[in-house]
């Protein structure tokens, strides 16, 4: 068995790791689990999510823990075999079992974790089994009755171990099957055209080109996109097609490393390239659409640990070739410059990283008929106020996937705001049409129907928002505009206690109650409303100033004197402001006080006319005072 451990030590890792490195791992898992990544705000309801604008996002963080776990319950399953006698070789089933539950964690970590039990059973019947398909072929062709005796096919410790790993993997798989809710996940024909497609062969081709992507992705890492679907990647659906070259080159290769990995005569060799080719291969059948259909065409994410597989084939390759060569040293230097180019790359695509935009832009040279390329920067644009570039780039979306009704919601709320209004209602009607329960195209198509006086349809569209998300607070505060503007004061006050109490925080639907009350003379009932919204959210100027107006009215004057005191001191810029605690001090008798806001609101606002007859009816006043005073 000394050559069992020799031939072991060139392609298994080191021990698993000691405690001191076992502590450590924990606690970056632990600072990994509970780092917070950033999420952005999105000034259009419902628009579709976008990439986080930190490297380490959710989704990233899901795949580095599973490649974390996924290599150590390997690391297990090797070191369950690092003791041998003369006898032979002896399994620690605490290994295979630890290796197996840390093979567990990773699939919670990430779908494709289940996978590293098929590459143990893989490692230990090819490589740990020594069994060689080419030795077995031929005995099997000549009918050798030694085949009977091959000691893998009698041996009772690597039958057990297959069971053990069999029996966690369907564990494995029934728990993530009731998790998922009993049934898998649905997608669209834009989340992976290739599997929508009628033809057997057109799916078979396109999936094919879609690895010969991820296999150059993993040479020559140069086309980075955040998304490639939405037509990113056009489906080929010829023969002709030129892409069917990269087809036949990936399995050319594939098909040689197999062979080699499965038939050599040397043995160490065989065992590394079926260890490299282990590692490329089992990790990715779970996006390879094989098994089951997922929601993506080409995802840089699932090649994380087929990339272990490629490293250790790239390594023995060069190692092949410096044995074999007398240039050596141009072999070490163009290894060297591949690694410098990589490093380079890595450099410039972290820079792109930095920010939404440039994450996007970087995408349109990649994927230039991707529409969702071209919506996250018109969505990043409109975050900024350039609504004429956000326009642009939103209609090429538009164009590029005419049923994108998540671009047809935001550019037409732009032209809303531009008062484009037949436009706007015209692209959220189609958007509507497309996905009758696309909540948010609804209420905005509501708002637009509002815009242009149709206050019948506009609350069908509002009903039918609510219908299709009952929870809808934004809804319910522009059904309550809609009711004010018809003085349904009952059905205005209403909707806006609904979307307050959906949404405790929804200050402008407190300070509409709080001023429909105002308006109507409900004093009393506007004043409780006003404390109530204070008590919920005590730092809003806005509903500071609309209380303190009530209390005015109702001659609270010290009480909203100082309401008005603390709206400016917020928001001390704002002219209404300044002229209502005028108000208030005129009212109250403190005229140089009142004098003092009456100027400072106009210096903020010249042309506020209410401002201006009021400090008139001061100034007068003040005049007359001061003759009497004479």
């Amino acid at each position: 068995m000394a050559e069992l451990d020799a031939d072991l030590d060139h392609i298994l890792p080191s021990p698993v790791l000691p405690p001191s490195w076992a502590k450590l791992v924990v606690g970056l898992v632990a600072i990994v689990c509970f780092a917070r990544s950033y999420d952005g705000d999105f000034v259009f309801d419902d628009s579709e999510a976008i990439v986080n604008n930190k490297v380490a996002g959710v989704v990233g963080r899901a795949d580095l823990l599973c490649a974390l776990f996924f290599l150590l319950s390997f690391l297990g399953y090797c070191k369950a075999f690092r003791e041998s006698t003369k006898e032979g070789t002896h399994s620690s089933t605490f290994w295979v079992l630890l290796s197996i539950f840390l093979g567990a964690v990773a699939m919670l970590c990430k779908e494709q974790g289940i996978t590293v039990l098929g590459l143990n059973a893989v490692f230990d019947i090819l490589v740990i089994g020594k069994f060689n398909v080419l030795e077995i072929v031929q005995k099997v062709l000549h009918k050798d009755k030694s085949l009977e005796n091959l000691g893998m096919l009698r041996n009772g410790g690597l039958l057990f171990r297959m069971t053990l790993l069999t029996s966690g993997g369907a564990g494995m798989l029934y728990v993530r099957w009731r998790i998922m809710g009993t049934g898998p996940p649905t997608f669209t024909e834009v989340d992976n055209p290739a599997s929508f497609a009628d033809s057997v062969l057109v799916r078979a081709i396109n999936y094919n080109y879609y690895y010969s992507l991820n296999a150059w992705l993993l040479l020559c890492p140069w086309w980075l996109c955040f998304d490639w679907s939405m037509g990113c990647i056009p489906l080929i659906k010829s023969v002709r097609d030129w892409r069917v070259i990269a087809v036949a080159a990936l399995w050319f290769c594939l098909i040689g490393l197999i062979f080699q990995a499965l038939c050599s005569g040397d043995g160490h060799k065989r065992r590394i390239l079926t260890l490299g080719l282990g590692f490329l291969v089992i990790p990715f059948l779970p996006a390879s659409n094989l098994f089951f259909r997922v929601g993506f065409v080409v995802a840089e994410r699932v090649l994380y640990l087929p990339s272990v597989g490629y490293c250790v084939l790239l390594t023995f390759g060069f190692g092949a070739l410096s044995k074999h060569t007398r240039k050596k040293k141009f072999i070490a230097a163009v290894m060297l410059g591949i690694v410098l180019i990589n490093m380079l790359r890595c450099v410039v695509r972290s820079g792109q990283w930095r920010s939404e935009e440039q994450l996007f832009r970087s995408a349109l040279s990649v994927c230039p008929l991707n529409a969702k390329v071209h919506y996250n920067i018109g969505k990043n644009l409109a975050d900024k106020g350039n609504q004429t570039a956000a326009i642009r780039y939103y209609r090429e979306a538009v164009r590029l996937n005419p049923k994108y009704v998540h671009a047809m919601n935001n550019l037409g709320n732009i032209l809303k705001e531009r008062n484009e209004l037949q436009e706007a209602e015209e692209l959220l009607s189609l958007a509507v049409q497309i996905q009758p329960d696309f909540a948010a195209a609804w209420m905005n198509l509501g708002i637009v129907q509002n815009s242009l006086k149709r206050f019948e349809a506009a609350e069908q569209s509002y009903r039918t928002a609510i219908k299709h998300r009952r929870k809808y607070p934004d809804c319910y505060y522009n059904l309550g505009r809609l009711y004010a503007d018809l003085n349904r004061h009952v059905d205005a006050l209403n909707a806006w206690r609904n979307a307050t109490v959906l949404k405790p925080e929804h200050s402008l639907a407190w300070n509409n109650m709080i001023i429909l009350l105002d308006n109507t003379g409900n004093l009393a009932q506007a004043e409780a409303v006003g404390r109530e919204a204070l008590g919920l959210i005590p730092n809003d100027h806005s509903l500071m100033f609309s209380l303190a107006n009530v209390l005015g009215k109702s001659q609270k004057y010290k009480e909203s004197e100082a309401l008005f005191l603390k709206a400016i001191k917020a928001n001390p810029n704002t002219a209404s402001y300044h002229g209502n605690l005028a108000v208030l001090y005129h009212r109250w008798g403190h005229l140089d006080l009142a004098k003092k806001h009456y100027e400072i609101s106009l210096q903020l606002d010249p042309t506020a006319p209410g401002t201006k007859e009021n400090y008139g009816l001061l100034r007068r006043k003040l005049e007359q005072m001061q003759k009497k005073d004479v």
